[in-house]
């Protein structure tokens, strides 16, 4: 199977949970912090770092130290190259119009 497929297919999987969608609306409004995310939920910390190791392996957010804390961010190259694949996947080619 084509690695273009794998990637979105991993990426469509690391988005099929809701919680995991808002982290990524979330962080679509700038980088947070661990803790910061995890105040928007009723979870707990390992539950929240396995949705951010989720995320996080399919390149839609990266993560960086900064001492105690875990920042978090959109991969917003890697976010917006996924999302000119799935559009040319769902672009109508049969030349009629909506």
């Amino acid at each position: 199977m084509n690695n273009q497929y794998t990637g979105i297919a991993k990426v469509f999987k690391a988005l099929s949970d809701p919680k995991r969608v808002k982290i990524v609306d979330l962080l679509s409004c700038g980088e947070m912090c661990g803790c910061v995310l995890l105040k928007c939920f009723e979870i707990t910390q390992p539950t929240l770092a396995h949705d951010m190791k989720v995320l996080t392996e399919a390149g839609i957010v990266t993560s960086r130290r900064e001492g105690k804390k875990t920042i978090y961010a959109l991969n917003r190259e890697t976010v917006e190259r996924y999302r000119l694949q799935v559009d040319r996947i769902f672009q109508d080619n049969s030349g009629n119009e909506p």
